[in-house]
């Protein structure tokens, strides 16, 4: 199963870090976090990664060139400046191929127990599963059903104690069929299409989950690392 990792955004949170390099490429430890994401899939046996390049994609593409990961094919792939998260997926479609795919965010860990995910995807007939999380506010909120349909998604609400979107999603080539151009925003018009056809699935994750949007996230992770009690460290 390949894992597509959305690399392109801004990362305008982070300011301080991200004017000479994108988001993903901030480091955690001596490494940059994107490489600890490709560690942990490679963990539970995936290899096969396509990094999906925006702003200063040469600097993630030169990263890969010069430092490879044993045993792992990783192919950056220039998405665009300002194609949103749903047409940076669409771009990619012939290269993912009509196989299930992995996707996730550049800029987020967790122990979600990757092999799990995929046994509760392959048990629903919907299009995307996704994995719902219950960190701080301001995400887009969830609510799920008893057969963990999606009934609902709002994007960044004011605040919430309900489940939020974690990323860590598994696709179906029929997802591209959501996804209009470079201007769709994967968790707006793709989701709710898909929440309103009854196709998209939440896989309720209920441990360590942590986002790097601010220089504050960085350094709770890095302290965390250099602690040695990373939960995402299963190498």
């Amino acid at each position: 199963m390949k894992v597509l990792i959305l690399c392109g955004g801004l990362g305008t949170r982070i300011a301080e870090e991200t004017a000479l390099k994108p988001k993903p490429m901030v480091k955690i430890g001596q490494k940059p976090i994107l490489w600890h994401l490709i560690k942990y899939f490679k963990h539970y046996g995936l290899n096969d990664f396509i990094l999906a390049t925006g702003y200063k994609s040469n600097v993630i593409k030169n990263y890969f060139e010069k430092n490879k990961i044993y045993n792992c094919n990783v192919k950056a792939c220039f998405t665009g400046k300002d194609t949103l998260t749903g047409g940076r997926i669409l771009r990619l479609k012939k290269i993912i191929g009509d196989s299930d795919f992995f996707v996730t965010y550049g800029d987020g860990l967790s122990n979600v127990n990757i092999r799990e995910l995929i046994k509760f995807h392959n048990k629903h007939k919907g299009i995307v599963t996704l994995t719902a999380v219950r960190p701080p506010v301001r995400f887009g909120e969830i609510k799920i059903s008893a057969k963990s349909e999606v009934l609902s998604f709002k994007e960044k609400p004011q605040a919430t104690q309900n489940w939020i979107n974690g990323g860590f999603f598994i696709m179906r080539k029929e997802v591209f069929k959501y996804i209009k151009d470079d201007n769709t925003i994967l968790e707006k018009k793709t989701f709710e299409k898909l929440t309103k056809n009854k196709k998209l699935y939440a896989y309720k994750h209920y441990k360590f989950w942590q986002c790097m949007d601010t220089l504050r996230e960085k350094k709770y992770l890095n302290k965390i690392w250099s602690n040695g009690n990373a939960p995402w460290k299963k190498w």
